[in-house]
């Protein structure tokens, strides 16, 4: 009896065995998959950076990994995410849309740490794109405040290219020696000349190139450029003499990443951005890298223009989102005045 119980064991183990050994590989593990919230001006960046890290993960680890995209409103995403879309990593346009996620503890408190140049590997500026000719001859931060002026910026409530925007035009007055209450002047105009309020970068660069409304798109240096490059001779480039120096911030959402599994592939794909390859996409895509041999490579993709910080300026992003963007702000008085 007991011989019979054992073959019929090794019988049942032999056969188990057997049934594995046809099953694919997908079903004895699941596929490694990375969701990556990030802003809405990102996307053509992405497409080029997810085929190239997956790629190099395949050859390093043997793993095949999926990475999925969201866009839209940086600040929108970020909300997106403390309210419980799974992203695994969150790739952003402004540190405080990270810190938002880590006070909701939805990322770790000490993220700018965990990355080298504060956990951002890229940053850009603010510049315009004009009509063919500039008709309006718009060359600076004052000249968007023109009457008859129209201007393309997206809502600083949920774009951060919008916020972007607003604080480059108001620190503009402070860099050259000008007071606060000069500063919301100058802005107040601004914004009084825009039509409508996109929520996202990308919306406010289809309403300028393609409704064909407004004099002027303020946004990041990077898809001004991308623009150029699609549309060609419609557009021009103008350079203000001075801007704001906006960061791409990146972090691991831990929740996350440890739920599913992913940490080491969140986080390698978060470094690969740091890499010659990564960096160098970033730059193609006229982003300006940390790399200063691409940077050098790619010198002839930025003209040199003076950068102020938000920490310079406005104190940080915690204090200039509570004085200028929360509810109740400076730019809700603003805008309720249009």
């Amino acid at each position: 009896m007991k011989t019979t119980c054992n073959l019929r064991t090794r019988r049942a183990i032999l056969s188990l065995a057997a049934a594995m050994a046809l099953l694919p590989l997908g079903a004895s593990a699941a596929e490694a998959q990375l969701l990556n919230v990030s802003y809405d001006v990102a996307r053509e960046l992405y497409k080029e950076i997810n085929p190239a890290f997956i790629a190099e993960w395949k050859k390093n680890t043997g793993e095949t990994i999926t990475i999925n995209q969201s866009h839209g409103g940086s600040s929108k995403q970020a909300r997106s995410v403390a309210d419980g879309l799974e992203a695994s990593v969150v790739t952003m346009n402004q540190a405080n849309d990270i810190d938002m996620l880590a006070d909701r503890g939805v990322v770790a408190a000490g993220w700018a740490k965990k990355f080298p140049h504060n956990a951002a590997p890229f940053y850009s500026t603010m510049i315009f794109l004009v009509r063919k000719g500039n008709p309006k001859q718009i060359k600076t931060w004052d000249d968007l405040a023109k009457p008859g002026t129209k201007v393309v910026i997206p809502n600083p409530k949920t774009a951060g290219n919008g916020r972007y925007t607003y604080l480059a035009a108001w620190g503009s007055v402070i860099k050259k020696g000008g007071t606060e209450a000069q500063a919301r002047e100058l802005v107040a105009r601004i914004f009084k000349n825009v039509p409508v309020l996109d929520g996202g970068g990308r919306a406010a660069t289809t309403t300028f190139t393609q409704r064909d409304i407004g004099d002027a798109l303020v946004t990041f240096e990077s898809e001004v450029q991308m623009v150029r490059s699609e549309f060609g001779e419609n557009f021009e480039v103008v350079y203000p003499a001075v801007s704001i120096l906006a960061e791409s911030p990146v972090a691991v959402v831990d929740k996350v990443v440890d739920k599913r599994g992913v940490r080491k592939q969140a986080t390698a794909y978060l470094n690969f951005l740091y890499s010659d390859a990564g960096q160098t996409i970033g730059a193609k895509h006229f982003l300006r890298p940390r790399s200063e041999t691409v940077a050098k490579k790619f010198a002839g993709n930025y003209k040199p223009i003076a950068l102020f910080t938000v920490d310079e300026v406005f104190g940080g992003w915690k204090q200039a989102q509570k004085k200028h963007f929360d509810d109740g702000g400076e730019f809700d008085k603003i805008y309720q005045v249009k």
